[in-house]
């Protein structure tokens, strides 16, 4: 139980994007399952009750393409991670007017990670595709914070988050504060006070959700030797999945 209680929960609606892996979806369940977990342990870092204090509805939007919750219903929406916030294909583009729809109103807040973090930058009119020569971020990896970044992560000058990526943000949206930047990624995260706040990282994620991709992928030969072996050597590090999820809660209450 936390140590405090909110007047009413914070109803938060996932939107659902992909599913996983099948070690992953075994032991953790859907990425809506994965997300609502992440949600729930920053509730708790704040002092809340991850359950009774979160009222957490799951979207498939991929495949309930007319299916989202109304305004009306919700206080935020959370995207969660997938590939190509580039493509035009029927469920990328209802989505997109979607993440529009919530940022032409005031009250509900966005929140996104990784592809969610992308499809934020794409609905804001920002430029999103493949990196320069399409290198990957994978892994463990250090993301330096803006003097913005650091005061909204408290007093932190960079953040280790896992990666799984690509594709990227090329620029920061008209009105959106930077959080932070990497070599290969210069927008690293968006925040907008009591509007938005996104990082490129699955900051949701666990060690064993990764090493389940990298060893995928490396057996499909999207991931040379190099690739794969640097990952795997950073895998395990310790990484500041809670330090978001905490102030992604904080974000929401303040």
């Amino acid at each position: 139980m936390g140590s405090k209680s909110l007047p009413h929960p914070l109803r938060i609606a996932v939107l659902e994007c992909d599913t996983g892996l099948p070690g992953a979806l075994a032991r953790y369940g859907r990425y809506g399952t994965i997300s609502s977990a992440f949600l729930r342990a920053g509730a708790a870092a704040c002092g809340l009750d991850g359950q009774a204090d979160l009222d957490v509805t799951v979207w498939d939007v991929v495949h309930e393409i007319a299916t989202y919750p109304r305004m009306e219903d919700v206080d935020a929406v959370f995207l969660t991670g997938k590939f190509n916030a580039f493509d035009d294909t029927p469920w990328v583009l209802r989505l997109v007017d979607y993440v529009k729809d919530v940022l032409a109103q005031r009250r509900v807040r966005l929140v996104g990670v990784c592809f969610g973090h992308q499809i934020i930058g794409r609905a804001m009119g920002a430029p999103v595709g493949r990196s320069e020569g399409g290198a990957w971020e994978v892994s463990v990896c250090d993301v330096q914070l803006t003097a913005e970044g650091t005061r909204v992560f408290g007093g932190r000058e960079r953040l280790s988050l896992f990666q799984m990526h690509k594709d990227i943000v090329f620029e920061y949206p008209t009105g959106v504060e930077p959080l932070g930047s990497s070599e290969s990624c210069l927008v690293q995260g968006m925040y907008v006070p009591n509007r938005i706040i996104t990082v490129q990282g699955h900051p949701e994620f666990t060690e064993e959700i990764l090493r389940e991709i990298l060893e995928t992928r490396h057996s499909q030969g999207i991931f040379d030797d190099e690739i794969y072996e640097g990952a795997m050597g950073r895998v395990g590090r310790k990484h500041d999945g809670l330090v978001v999820a905490k102030r992604f809660i904080e974000f929401l209450i303040d």
